[in-house]
């Protein structure tokens, strides 16, 4: 197939009120061309929105009917997240009928890892039929369901699109792995050849966040100032690093309430930010150690890369060398929206979005559905 502009689109579970926007060139397998990327401010009253939404995911927790403020969400997303799609392809010059597809992860509002005997649960909102009568372009949509109900942890998907980027700039040997740092971590290796592997490392942003969001002092660690002046409190990290989560065999996932603020409550502001700090690291740097060699180096992307309190802490604490994905040429806060651009090329071509090392899918699956 020859390439075509795909759009990607992703919110993360940190809420941090933008929407990710970015435009790829791709056939699905390889990048041809990364094209404009943005990020499109969601109003305060879809943020306000969102919060209550997560919050009544939590107490709903898969039990009875979804609750209504659930519709509500789902409606005003994909309205917004249409707009922004339709926004970005006139500012790039482009026509709605240039555009041969748009990925539209939605919002993550709840997931539940499979268990032995239980399979997992996701729930992401988002309305792909809506989007499509919106702006005319084809949707792939709902990319995780397929996987979980088949048994598959449902993340991490963004394994294929770090297998692509990582080729494309030849580190094909298994010594640089790719390390996403969203609301959750993830780590993606490839050694070059058939051995693809992706999992969950634990929390990264999204205790920090809320940490100094529960002391009045805004919604991040920015520039990782608090965790710099901080002291880890090595006692409590030693054990917090001895969950079992980060000594169990991949695939794992997590989701973003997991691992929680509270496992800095009693300390100082500056001290709970280090430790949060740390744990995130030291939990990567256990991951590192399930690999079937241990990386170099880690090309980071998400939000985390720019906490310079993080990217220190990955050489001291998970012992491994850290350079922001712009070091490689990539544009690290584009990475996950190009993601679900390239996977929605797959959809459309009904090639696999997960595998049995990537999500724990019993064989390599086809997901996501189409709205056209």
């Amino acid at each position: 197939m020859e390439p075509i502009w795909a759009v990607g689109l992703m919110t993360g579970t940190v809420l941090d009120g933008n929407i990710d926007v970015a435009l790829l060139r791709t056939d699905g397998e390889t990048i041809e061309e990364f094209g404009a990327y943005t990020l499109a401010p969601y109003p305060q009253s879809i943020r306000d929105l969102l919060e209550q939404t997560l919050a009544q995911a939590r107490k709903w927790n898969f039990e009875g009917p979804e609750p209504a403020i659930f519709a509500e969400a789902e409606d005003a997303l994909t309205r917004a997240q249409s707009a922004a799609v339709l926004d970005l392809v006139a500012q790039a010059g482009l026509k709605p009928e240039d555009i041969g597809i748009i990925g539209f992860h939605g919002q993550s509002v709840l997931h539940r890892a499979p268990q032995p005997g239980r399979i997992g649960a996701t729930r992401q909102l988002g309305n792909g039929a809506l989007m499509h009568a919106l702006t005319g372009i084809r949707v792939a949509y709902d990319f995780r369901s397929a996987d979980v109900q088949a048994g598959g942890q449902g993340a991490p998907l963004a394994a294929l699109y770090h297998q692509a980027l990582l080729r494309k700039v030849g580190a094909t040997d298994g010594k640089t792995a790719v390390l996403n740092l969203g609301g959750v971590a993830n780590v993606t290796f490839w050694d070059g050849t058939d051995t693809l592997i992706a999992f969950d490392t634990g929390p990264a942003n999204a205790p920090i966040n809320d940490f100094i969001k529960a002391h009045g002092l805004g919604d991040m660690d920015r520039n990782g100032e608090m965790a710099l002046r901080g002291k880890v409190d090595e006692e409590r990290l030693a054990r917090l690093l001895t969950h079992r989560y980060l000594s169990a065999p991949y695939p794992k996932s997590l989701d973003r309430f997991d691992f929680l603020s509270t496992m800095a409550d009693g300390l100082s502001v500056e001290d709970g930010a280090a430790t949060l700090t740390a744990f995130t690291t030291g939990a990567v740097g256990k991951a590192l150690d399930l690999l079937p060699q241990r990386p170099e180096k880690l090309v980071v992307c998400g939000g985390g890369r720019h906490n310079p309190a993080v990217m220190a802490m990955l050489g001291t604490r998970a012992a491994v060398e850290a350079v922001p994905a712009e070091a490689v040429g990539w544009r690290g806060d584009a990475i996950e929206a190009e993601c679900f651009a390239f996977l929605a090329v797959r959809v459309m071509r009904s090639l696999p979005i997960s595998f049995p090392t990537t999500t724990g899918a019993p064989y390599p699956l086809t997901g996501g559905l189409l709205a056209a």
